[in-house]
Order: structure tokens, then C-alpha cells, then sequence
């Protein structure tokens, strides 16, 4: 069960790091009319959902909580 401890142990890492750390992305808004292409790229950094941050610290804290129960 030392795989189920450190499923744990990452979901609850994952689930700190969503309320703090932004996650990058990218959107190209481009017009192609003929061989002629205008565009513009955009960048945005947003967190994750508190809900979605919230479920992952969670389900971190019972299955870290189950893997160690089943090791120990």
C-alpha cells in the first residue's frame, strides 16, 4: 500500500499548490483571409477553482490517511 501513501501525499501537494500557483496558457486569435494572416496572441495565468483545489487537498488528506492506516 506504499503506492496508495504517495497518491496521497501528491493529490495533497497538488491540492496546495492549486490555491497558489497559476497555471499559464495561450490563445492565438488569428484572421486568414488568402495567403494573408493577422493574429494575435494572448497569455493568461489563472488558478484553479477553489472547488477543484479544495477536492484535491481532500481526497489527498484521505487517501494519504487510508495508505498509512493499511501500512501501518
Amino acid at each position: 500500500m506504499r503506492g496508495l501513501s504517495l497518491l496521497g501525499a501528491v493529490l495533497l501537494l497538488l491540492g496546495l499548490l492549486a490555491f497558489v500557483v497559476p497555471i499559464p496558457h495561450k490563445e492565438d486569435h488569428s484572421l486568414k483571409i488568402g495567403d494573408a494572416q493577422i493574429g494575435v496572441q494572448t497569455a493568461h495565468s489563472e488558478k484553479l477553482p477553489t472547488g477543484v483545489a479544495a477536492i484535491l487537498l481532500v481526497a489527498g488528506i484521505v487517501t494519504l490517511a487510508i495508505g498509512i492506516r493499511h501500512n501501518g
